[in-house]
C-alpha cells in the first residue's frame, strides 16, 4: 500500500513538472487528441500517426521525469541513512584522508602519515588556518608504513599557539636523494556531526571531516 502511494505521488510530481516545463502532460495531450478526432470531418479524416508519434514521445518524457523523481527519492533516503550512521561516530576515534590537525590549546595534537618506502629524512611542516608556516621539524630515517608523531602546539620560537585548526605536510627524501611522497591523514575523536548541507560532516574540534573521507573508526 505504501509503495502504491509513493508511486502515485511520484507520478503526480512528474506530471506537474512536465506541465511547468512543457505546458502539458500526456493526459492533456490525449484529451487534445480525442477532441481532434471528435471534431474532424468524417469524410476527410486526418492522419493520426503524427499525433500518436508525439504522444509516444511525450510518454517517454514523462517516464524520464518519473525516473528522475525516483532517483532523487533514492538519494534522499541514502543521505538520511548516512546521517543516522554518522551520528553513531560521535565519541569514536577516526582516521580519514586529509592533513588537518586540531589543537585544543593544551594537549598535544597527533599527526599521522604513510610512506611507501623507507626514507633517510623527512620534514614535517605545520601551518595555521591562514596558510602561514608556524613550525617545521626535521625527522631522521623512517621506515615504510604509518608514522605517528605528536605536536605540542608551540611554534618555532616555543610560543604556545591558540587552539584551532591547523594543517601539516610532509617532504621526505630516500637514501638516493629522491623525493618520496607521503600520504597524510586526519585523526581524532569525533565530537559532533553537521547535517546542514545534506551530506554529513564530522567534526573534531575546529576540524571538519567529510563522511566519505573516513578510512577507519575505533571505539573510544
Amino acid at each position: 500500500m505504501v509503495n502504491s502511494v509513493t508511486s502515485t505521488t511520484d507520478t503526480t510530481a512528474a506530471s506537474a513538472a512536465m506541465k511547468k516545463s512543457l505546458g502539458m502532460d500526456k493526459d492533456d495531450f490525449m484529451k487534445l487528441f480525442i477532441a481532434q478526432l471528435q471534431y474532424q470531418d468524417p469524410l476527410k479524416p486526418q492522419d493520426p500517426s503524427a499525433m500518436l508519434d508525439q504522444l509516444s514521445q511525450l510518454s517517454l518524457v514523462e517516464q524520464a521525469y518519473n525516473n528522475n523523481t525516483a532517483l532523487k527519492n533514492l538519494l534522499t533516503a541514502q543521505n538520511n541513512s548516512m546521517a543516522m550512521t554518522s551520528v553513531g561516530f560521535i565519541g569514536k576515534d577516526v582516521k580519514a584522508n586529509g592533513n588537518a590537525i586540531t589543537f585544543d590549546g593544551t594537549n598535544p595534537a597527533s599527526m599521522q602519515f604513510n610512506l611507501s618506502v623507507p626514507v633517510s629524512s623527512a620534514t614535517v611542516t605545520i601551518s595555521n588556518n591562514a596558510g602561514q608556516v608556524v613550525k617545521s621539524s626535521t625527522l631522521g630515517a623512517l621506515s615504510a608504513g604509518d608514522t605517528l608523531i605528536a605536536w605540542d602546539g608551540r611554534d618555532k620560537d616555543g610560543v604556545l599557539l591558540p587552539a584551532g585548526a591547523y594543517t601539516f605536510s610532509v617532504n621526505a627524501t630516500s637514501a638516493s636523494g629522491a623525493s618520496v611522497a607521503a600520504t597524510t591523514f586526519t585523526t581524532g575523536r569525533i565530537d559532533g556531526v553537521n547535517l546542514a548541507g545534506g551530506t554529513p560532516v564530522l567534526t573534531v574540534g575546529a576540524t571538519t571531516i567529510s563522511f566519505a573521507d573516513v578510512i577507519s573508526v575505533m571505539g573510544a
